[in-house]
């Protein structure tokens, strides 16, 4: 008898909910093409309040209510919703907190100007969607985290939840996508970070400047391979990850032919 593998996307943006930049589609047909080649799928993302949850048939997952995330000292109550992708019967989880997640804007408010709590929101998202998946009780053969809030998550899965039962047999792909933003997180970003004694400001080295391209170079050096996910990206970026010994890399493919993607997947769920 031959057991589906698991593969678990987490993304700051997927179609149709939420559409940043063109990977948002790719991801929703990954997951499609994933789920239709013998994959179990899930994908969790955060929900921002410019998800519609009427239009989307967004509704609270009463089993998985209850946790609480601990960042920065505070206890963060996170809530979870759940909806099904259009077409298809996979289960999106929606990951939303009162303080962080209901602003009708993402990461700029309506002036265009940077939302001061970013670096503290995707410690939440990022410490919250590994939590989910200890609740769930699923354990992933694959992790792929697309979107610049997903950069912790591969270094988090290397260091703090390694351990995890969970987790014991996951690998990682993490995509380098478009630069989306000139800010930064914050001179507190990585102490606040550290959301456990078994992580160390010297883990989070890659991190440090706090750009967009500091959480894609932090969370492609702690992946077990890497994926492009735009035509234009940064170029110190492009050099840097382009070639690495020892990890698969997947350039970006402008014919949107998804098939290495879906190799790839199979090729670490078999390791």
């Amino acid at each position: 008898m031959s057991f589906k593998k698991r593969l678990l996307f987490i993304a700051t943006e997927m179609s149709p909910y939420l559409e940043l930049t063109d990977f948002a589609e790719t991801v929703n047909k990954l997951a499609i093409k994933a789920y239709d080649n013998q994959f179990e799928v899930r994908c969790i993302m955060p929900r921002f309040g410019v998800i519609n949850e009427r239009r989307h048939r967004l509704h609270e997952v009463v089993r998985l209510s209850g946790i609480n995330v601990s960042v920065d000292n505070d206890d963060l109550p996170l809530q979870i919703k759940v909806a099904s992708l259009p077409s298809s019967r996979l289960q999106v989880y929606f990951l939303d907190n009162e303080e962080f997640f209901k602003r009708k804007f993402v990461f700029h408010d309506e002036n265009e100007n940077w939302f001061p709590d970013n670096d503290i929101r995707t410690v939440f998202f990022c410490k919250g969607a590994l939590e989910t998946v200890k609740k769930f009780g699923w354990p992933p053969d694959v992790i792929h985290c697309s979107g610049w809030m997903t950069g912790l998550i591969p270094a988090y899965l290397k260091t703090v939840y390694k351990r995890e039962p969970v987790f014991a047999h996951s690998k990682i792909v993490f995509t380098i996508g478009q630069i989306t933003f000139k800010e930064k997180l914050g001179p507190d970003f990585i102490r606040k970070a550290l959301i456990h004694t078994s992580i160390k400001e010297k883990d989070l080295e890659p991190f440090k400047e706090g750009t967009n391209a500091a959480m894609f170079r932090g969370g492609a050096s702690f992946a077990d391979a890497i994926t492009f996910g735009a035509e234009k990206t940064d170029k110190k970026l492009l050099e840097e990850f382009s070639k690495v010994k020892g990890k698969k890399v997947l350039p970006y493919r402008t014919d949107g032919d998804l098939t290495d993607y879906l190799q790839l997947y199979h090729d670490l769920a078999a390791k």
